[in-house]
């Protein structure tokens, strides 16, 4: 991104979404002046203006929940930007908190029951660390985790279910299905610790 393309307003501020890379979840609203886009550039690591402190701000630098940057892009009238991060990594491969209160995302208040299509992925993988750490009696989950070959053989089962449901059923079967072999390959995936974000970074490799 040309630094020179963008159209700060009369205090010298241009407004910064930030959007998880991985997850496509948006994190935070913040405010960038010359100085914090040039030290994002530099560092690869989110720099902000603080307006209530008036001063530079390296995100996460207290609390270590730093955002490494890996593209800004600029919207149409040159006047808001957009940051694609990556968030630092939990032990069990999360994201950690975005947001001051430990959230993940500053947007946690309001309607949060309606849930956006691209936060189910993003949900189910860190239910399934949850489920992988605490191993709950009874889970259906923590029961797959324990049994490899059981996981290999459920989504084997599930991706028949899917196209038999293609063949002869209707569109809320196939998405049933679809859903059932979604949650199964994230379990797969969990139980190998791949993140979600790497077979989506393979798809995007693809399309290239």
């Amino acid at each position: 991104m040309n630094p020179d393309e963008i159209a700060y307003d009369d205090r010298g501020l241009v407004a910064c979404v930030i959007q998880d890379a991985a997850s496509g979840e948006i994190l935070t609203l913040a405010w960038m002046n010359a100085e914090a886009v040039a030290r994002t550039l530099s560092s690869g690591e989110l720099h902000l203006y603080s307006r209530s402190r008036q001063q530079q701000w390296h995100k996460g630098e207290t609390s270590g929940n730093t955002l490494a940057v890996r593209a800004l892009r600029l919207d149409c009238d040159g006047d808001a930007l957009l940051a694609l991060v990556d968030a630092r990594r939990t032990e069990e491969g999360l994201a950690r908190p975005a947001c001051h209160t430990g959230k993940r995302s500053c947007f946690h208040r309001g309607d949060v029951d309606v849930a956006a299509a691209h936060e189910a992925l993003p949900a189910l993988e860190r239910t399934l660390a949850q489920r992988a750490a605490e191993r709950p009696e009874g889970s259906y989950t923590a029961a797959l985790l324990a049994d490899a070959p059981r996981i290999a053989e459920k989504v084997m089962e599930e991706a028949e279910e899917v196209a038999r449901a293609a063949r002869e059923e209707s569109d809320d079967r196939v998405s049933e299905e679809a859903a059932d072999l979604l949650y199964h390959l994230a379990v797969l995936l969990r139980s190998r610790e791949i993140p979600l974000a790497d077979v989506e970074q393979v798809l995007n490799g693809r399309r290239r």
